[in-house]
């Protein structure tokens, strides 16, 4: 069951959006603004699922979704990729690097919140 969701997203509006929609929805909510703090993260409080922007300073959300699949101590941790790239070449590549699905922003809740269902 998923409770607790990282946002990783360096833009504040739509950082506010997606809390808003969690919270108000019951989900425990965190709010990150880089990749590389969003993997540091990810390893010592395991939320239930990762919201991951593409488009990050440093590391973008591709290579940090990547390095959360590889990981044996990560790849349990299901990822969302919620961006603003809707390419269909974006979003293949997106599910290539280890994402369970791809919502493109902006986002909406009815739709967030059957992926998030999905999952368990």
């Amino acid at each position: 069951m998923i409770k607790n969701v990282l946002i990783v997203e360096d833009s504040p509006t739509d950082s506010k959006v997606l809390c808003d929609i969690l919270t108000k929805n019951g989900f425990g909510v965190v709010a990150v603004g880089s990749a590389e703090e969003a993997l540091a993260r990810v390893k010592h409080t395991k939320p239930d699922l990762v919201l991951m922007d593409v488009v990050l300073p440093g590391q973008n959300g591709f290579q940090a979704t990547r390095t959360l699949a590889r990981d044996d101590a990560t790849k349990d941790v299901p990822v969302i990729i919620c961006s603003s790239k809707g390419q269909a070449t974006d979003k293949v590549w997106g599910m290539r690097q280890g994402a369970k699905n791809y919502l493109v922003k902006p986002v909406k809740q009815s739709e967030l919140l059957a992926m998030i269902a999905a999952l368990g």
